[in-house]
């Protein structure tokens, strides 16, 4: 894969790069236009899709950092982005250009104040991983193994500028309007500076692994935090292939692993009222024992109890069929707002009723089977459904609580993973007796 010599970091500098991607999406847009003439609307369409998909990826993988996080976390959505979009942006979770080996060079030494080859017996500055945030590269120290992880140079300076920039393309996409509604970027950059500060992922990834380290058929490496830094991280290097690229063709061994990926997100979200939220392929792998590798812990969320006991009242099927206590639930996660016309408050409680029913249907049964195409299907339909209402578009999709965006984006990358394992019999409430 070619590498890259430097990366726009100055806020003049990263705004330039999107702006000429703009101008390319423009180009696009001609073309489309054209098409329409010689071709039928779906034929042009895809094709302005895939034109448009690989001209952000392109310019957004230049620029790394936050603003190829945001397109990482809209490749888990594949219920609202056309299909072009979500496979270009899923190739951010793990597979993009890395850095030289001569910026990599230049880069740990800013970090650490010396060179790889000053601190480990062997580092390979080739890299073997790069994703939004940093990139991994092998090494040995004292005969192990290790994984070197280190962050892009300007990520973490760039963080709110990126943001300020992607804003307006997400305003428009999830119909976003209000006073308030700053309160959802907020979110996302205050977890996107977590996620810069290496010295906070070592602590959160040790704790975690003491936490989970029962649950069965489940692996973590283990952290050196005396090889690590703000912008540096190293951990022992373990051999798996990505989810993404895993298959087999045993039933059991599917199951091993869908059990243990549910016993590890129901174990942190109910016991330890806070979850490893960033539930993409890139984020874990295969051992070739078919053990679970989970090596990233850069996001984890908190999760108030003011937000847990609502949330998860209503993933009962006699409180979603209890219309005051429904209502009631919808107001506290303010999803229900009391400036809402009634046309609004009768609208999203009938939306919210129609989604609840559908996606909490795991939690109404003892066993599950992810491999339901039937049951995806019907997520896919009314993710579909929604995206294209005009009656939706005309509302104020400002609304519910910021907590929202990072623990739905953990069910829905959860039960993505969970049907690409294809696992079937899974104990929903296993983890009550780890």
């Amino acid at each position: 894969m070619k590498t890259i010599d430097s990366i726009p970091t100055s806020k003049i500098q990263r705004a330039s790069k999107l702006v000429s991607t703009g101008a390319k999406i423009g180009v696009n847009y001609l073309k489309y236009y054209g098409d329409k003439i010689t071709k039928t609307e779906d034929e042009a369409k895809a094709r302005l899709n895939e034109n448009n998909a690989e001209d952000i990826y392109d310019g957004l993988k230049q620029l790394k950092g936050s603003a190829l996080k945001v397109a990482q976390m809209l490749s888990m959505e594949k219920s609202i982005l056309p299909a072009a979009y979500v496979e270009k942006f899923s190739l951010s979770q793990f597979s993009v250009p890395p850095l030289s080996p001569a910026l990599v060079s230049k880069t740990f030494k800013n970090y650490f104040g010396k060179n790889p080859n000053e601190i480990y017996d062997k580092f390979d500055l080739v890299s073997v991983n790069a994703a939004s945030i940093g990139q991994v590269h092998k090494a040995e120290k004292d005969e192990k193994k290790l994984a070197v992880k280190i962050q892009y140079p300007g990520v973490a300076q760039s963080i709110a500028s990126d943001l300020s920039l992607v804003k307006p393309i997400a305003v428009k996409m999830f119909n976003i309007r209000g006073k308030d509604s700053d309160k959802y970027f907020k979110e996302v950059e205050n977890k996107l500076v977590e996620e810069t500060n290496y010295v906070l992922e070592v602590e959160q990834s040790k704790a975690i692994v003491v936490a989970c380290k029962h649950i069965p058929n489940l692996n973590f490496p283990n952290y050196y935090p005396e090889l690590s830094s703000d912008r540096i991280i190293t951990m022992d290097w373990m051999q798996g292939v990505h989810l993404s690229e895993f298959s087999t063709d045993n039933q059991e061994v599917s199951n091993k692993l869908g059990q243990a990926l549910w016993d590890f997100y129901m174990f942190q979200i109910h016991n330890l009222k806070k979850v490893h939220a960033d539930p993409h392929p890139g984020n874990f792998l295969i051992s070739p024992e078919n053990e679970l590798i989970v090596i990233d812990f850069g996001c984890m969320k908190t999760i108030p109890m003011n937000f847990y006991v609502p949330y998860f009242e209503l993933a009962k099927p006699e409180n979603i069929e209890n219309p005051v206590y429904f209502e009631e639930k919808l107001f506290e996660l303010e999803i229900l707002r009391k400036d809402d016309s009634k046309e609004e408050l009768d609208f999203f409680r009938a939306m919210f009723h129609e989604m609840l029913s559908l996606f909490t249907q795991p939690f109404h049964q003892e066993v599950f089977d992810f491999s339901d195409e039937v049951f995806f299907g019907k997520i896919s339909d009314l993710g579909q459904k929604y995206a294209k209402s005009t009656e939706l578009k005309n509302m104020n999709g400002n609304r519910g609580s910021k907590h929202f965006i990072y623990i739905n984006r953990t069910f829905f990358g959860l039960y993505n993973l969970m049907h690409d394992l294809k696992a079937k019999d899974v104990k929903i409430n296993n983890f009550k007796s780890l």
